[in-house]
């Protein structure tokens, strides 16, 4: 008799552990894991903020002939370059990675997303010459320009800070990075994305970011 209700016990024991390990399983498959998107992004090259950032209120001029405030970048995702249409390397470089990108994203995605160009060398860079150069990689691709002081508030704020040229030179060129704002639609800086930009990452990645 004391066997048989060991046994028992044995059996009732047993059953209780399958029973957890089995309710273990369906909780895990019913709950995402939090830290799974986490690791997609990271692996991107999307550093999110812990807070959100407001943008400075600057008024910059639009390649579209539009005047825009930086703070009201609102209703889209912005991918915010700073750059400039005599860079000899990372801007051509950088455009041309963008304008893969959003060519591989679902359409419903690149209608979320506006790929913005703030120049850092206002000297040259007009609204019609930011217009023509940035019309060469994407028509749908939105370049600003203005004081070149704004902009240093601007791309400082967004932690993508730049040296100006030398304008005294006939040739000068302008130390800037390849690093992206990424603007919620909220105007927002959500965070930044590393250069050089991970183009299969970004693809996957940037649909369950603004999902």
């Amino acid at each position: 008799m004391p066997y048989i209700i060991k046994g028992r016990a044995l059996s009732v024991s047993l059953i209780a552990i399958v029973l957890a390990a089995v309710l273990g399983l369906v909780i895990a498959k019913l709950l995402p894991s939090p830290t799974a998107p986490a690791v997609n992004f990271q692996q991107a090259g999307i550093i999110q903020f812990p807070k959100a950032r407001q943008l400075p209120a600057i008024s910059l001029q639009g390649s579209d002939g539009q005047t825009y405030q930086a703070d009201q970048f609102k209703g889209k995702w912005h991918l915010v370059f700073f750059g400039y249409t005599f860079c000899p390397d990372i801007c051509p470089t950088t455009l041309a990675e963008l304008k893969r990108i959003k060519s591989q994203l679902p359409q419903e995605i690149q209608a979320q997303i506006q790929i913005l160009m703030i120049s850092v060398d206002p000297d040259r860079d007009t609204p019609e010459q930011l217009k023509a150069y940035l019309h060469y990689f994407d028509p749908s691709f939105l370049g600003l320009t203005g004081a070149i002081e704004d902009i240093q508030l601007l791309s400082n704020a967004t932690s993508i800070p730049f040296i100006p040229g030398d304008t005294s030179k006939p040739h000068y060129t302008v130390d800037h990075s390849g690093n992206l704002a990424l603007i919620n639609p909220q105007g927002e800086q959500l965070g930044v994305i590393r250069a050089p930009l991970n183009i299969s990452g970004l693809v996957e990645s940037l649909p369950h970011l603004i999902d």
